[in-house]
């Protein structure tokens, strides 16, 4: 397989619109980027992974899920994040008793001019953090799918959209624990990328005693950039280039799931969509202007693992999400790189 089929060109391919991205682009995004996370690490140590997978989300412009047991860093991660970005943040907590007007807004007559006025509700923002948003019924969940998706919400018949960029980052703890409920698939399906932060090493640990016991962490971080950067640097991002042959490993892995005869449900096109965007927003983090099939292959559990449901033998098996995909991954042939490091 030559250069060409694996990379093709980064100006002006006809097959997938590239326009090309000059270096300088992808150094601001690397300067910019290392200043968001050297911020949040303040805040999370010993959690580069999950930092870098947050960042992916964020350029990618996708929405960002973090499940794990209560106490390891979920909602500290996302008002880092949010923090280290000089933009508008709403959190909402997620309770049993709170409504979807609590979450898109409501219309309320005003007795003096007579007429309705549309008070926002809490998504109306650049960066929304929902704090464990299991915790809310159904019902009160699927008010975000239209302004996950659409970037705009609808209340009695008029449309009001939301500013760019837009990202709702959303802590859930995992199922067993009490008092949650399941998050509807076709929310599932719009969240870009789902973390576990998972327990911190000893010394990261010892760290956090030292540091979190003598202040809020959180009180010292200053922003290190802006919405209008980071929209700059999201439309940076969609111009990287993703070769044909990148494409369709991306539409194979996604097919894969849909025919494993361990999984009821196998990933959408919208999941394949999220995760060639995804691959985007990685390969310029690591300062390349093209994707290379190891970006989908090292974004693929984060991005499709939690839109998959099991068969109930498999999960009787014990089997979850994250290893049938894993085995699927394995066994899908990747495109060959090419012998030469030039992408030309």
């Amino acid at each position: 397989m030559t250069e060409q089929h694996l990379h093709g060109t980064t100006t002006g391919d006809a097959g997938t619109g590239s326009v090309g991205v000059a270096p300088a682009e992808i150094e601001e995004i690397a300067r910019t980027t290392s200043a968001i996370a050297g911020s949040i690490s303040r805040v999370i140590e010993g959690k580069p992974d999950v930092i870098r997978t947050a960042l992916v989300v964020l350029l990618a412009e996708g929405h960002l899920l973090l499940e794990d047991v209560p106490g390891v860093g979920k909602t500290m991660l996302s008002k880092a994040l949010a923090r280290s970005i000089d933009c508008t943040v709403r959190r909402i907590q997620f309770t049993p008793d709170l409504l979807p007007s609590d979450v898109t807004g409501v219309s309320v007559f005003n007795q003096d001019t007579r007429t309705f006025e549309f008070r926002p509700g809490g998504v109306f923002a650049n960066i929304v953090v929902g704090d464990e948003i299991n915790r809310a019924s159904p019902k009160t969940q699927s008010a975000l799918l239209e302004c996950m998706e659409e970037r705009q919400v609808t209340v009695d018949g008029v449309t009001y959209e939301l500013d760019a960029p837009f990202m709702v980052v959303a802590t859930q703890n995992p199922l067993e624990m009490e008092g949650t409920y399941a998050l509807p698939e076709a929310q599932r399906d719009r969240f870009m990328a789902r973390v576990s932060m998972g327990y911190p090493v000893e010394a990261a640990e010892i760290a956090m005693l030292d540091h979190h016991t003598r202040a809020n962490p959180l009180a010292d971080l200053e922003p290190v950039t802006d919405a209008a950067t980071i929209a700059k640097l999201v439309e940076i991002v969609t111009r990287i280039h993703v070769a044909p042959t990148v494409q369709r490993y991306a539409v194979a892995l996604a097919t894969a799931t849909r025919h494993s005869p361990e999984l009821l449900l196998g990933a959408s096109p919208r999941a394949s969509l999220h995760l060639v965007r995804a691959a985007k927003a990685a390969a310029a983090l690591d300062g390349r202007d093209y994707v290379v099939p190891d970006d989908l292959r090292a974004l693929a559990v984060p991005v499709l693992a939690h839109r998959l449901l099991l068969t109930v033998e498999a999960a009787m098996s014990g089997r979850t999400t994250a290893s049938a995909l894993s085995a699927l991954v394995a066994s899908v042939p990747m495109p060959t790189p090419p012998t030469s490091p030039s992408h030309r």
